[in-house]
């Protein structure tokens, strides 16, 4: 197992690094196949708004 320099990688590992990798990318190419639709653009932005509202109150 290689060891990974924490400033050059955020993973501990080559193969922690080839694991989320190949996760993310199946998430990726199972979200591209989907025929779903996708939320608009500015209804994520006010959920991540409100989101944001409600920690600034903290």
């Amino acid at each position: 197992m290689a060891k990974l320099s924490p400033i050059v990688s955020e993973f501990a590992s080559t193969e922690e690094e080839e694991a989320y990798d190949a996760w993310f990318r199946a998430k990726v190419e199972a979200r591209l196949a989907d025929k779903a639709p996708g939320i608009p653009h500015e209804e994520v932005m006010a959920r991540m708004q409100a989101i944001l509202d409600r920690h600034a109150q903290d």
